[in-house]
């Protein structure tokens, strides 16, 4: 274990001895003169020797002092090219997490704008469904999935749209079944159908929801449940603002223009230390941009933020 001065009377040291002026040095470090000789007397009972005589209103290194500024100024400069390589390596990079369908029916496709904006910035996008830990993994921001963002203490959240179902399929699975109203979903394949999202869409309709089967395909993400719908499989529920591409070119349509909207929302998050980081605050803005350019053309209600309890 290394028998080290304290660090704060180090620094003070080196400036003192760079400016050979105890006044400059605590001009430079924003401390009062009688802060940095105080620093500075710590240091010398630490160490037992002097390292400056002290004259009327000057100071000058003692030769222990020389010997010391110059090996302590060097280290120092290291220790700041060591960090300031990693500030530009860290500054150079912005990690995104998100969830496999956010990330590839939504993020995706609008990323490659973003980043050609900034061409000094490289973009990392890493899609799983389990949440990080800003803590444990080198991300930077991630767009989660709840229904109150507290429950994350220490990160900043803006919230996107909230999480919403409508039901989808091929036009020629729903023509090839004649579906023409709600209540011919309860006859015909559904994709993933125990997810409770179909429970909430046949409430919303005024239908009962039928009771849970064994049977049918089962997928764990929107993004593999679009694909099926589209290739004929069955009828998905899946949140339209996802699939705005495959709706205006026919490969899938929206049966029937009801939603459900749950609790839960879509929210930008990321700890608060980061809040001032310029590319943080640059994909934030970018980002809050899209959903309000989006909001303009899709239905108000999943824009509506969900009340939040005061505690």
């Amino acid at each position: 274990m290394r028998s080290l001065p304290p660090l704060s009377a180090v620094r003070v040291f080196e400036a003192a001895a760079r400016h050979q002026s105890f006044t400059q040095a605590a001009a430079e470090l924003g401390m009062t003169q009688a802060a940095v000789s105080y620093q500075i007397k710590l240091l010398e009972q630490r160490l037992g020797v002097p390292l400056f005589l002290r004259a009327k209103r000057r100071v000058q290194l003692t030769e222990a002092g020389r010997r010391a500024a110059t090996l302590v100024s060097a280290g120092l400069d290291q220790i700041a090219d060591a960090f300031s390589g990693l500030l530009a390596d860290n500054e150079g990079v912005l990690t995104i997490s998100t969830t496999q369908t956010f990330a590839s029916e939504w993020l995706a496709p609008r990323l490659g704008a973003f980043q050609l904006d900034r061409p000094q910035l490289a973009v990392r996008l890493n899609s799983e469904n389990n949440v990080v830990d800003f803590a444990q993994h080198e991300v930077d921001v991630a767009i989660r999935i709840c229904r109150d963002p507290g429950m994350w203490p220490g990160l900043k959240s803006h919230f996107l749209f909230r999480v919403h179902g409508a039901a989808l399929a091929s036009p020629e699975f729903r023509d090839r079944h004649a579906i023409t109203e709600p209540a011919d979903l309860l006859r015909v394949p559904r994709i993933t159908p125990d997810d409770y999202w179909w429970e909430l869409w046949f409430q919303e309709v005024g239908l009962a929801a039928p009771e849970k089967s064994h049977g049918g395909i089962r997928l764990d993400a929107q993004s593999m449940e679009g694909n099926a719908a589209m290739a004929g499989a069955g009828v998905a529920i899946l949140a339209p603002i996802f699939w705005r591409g495959a709706l205006r070119s026919g490969a899938m349509v929206q049966l029937f223009p009801q939603l459900s909207v749950e609790p839960r929302s879509y929210w930008l998050v990321y700890p608060d230390y980061k809040r001032l980081q310029p590319k943080v605050v640059a994909f934030r803005d970018w980002l809050l941009a899209e959903i309000r350019q989006m909001a303009e053309t899709e239905p108000a209600v999943i824009f509506e933020p969900p009340e939040l309890d005061a505690a």
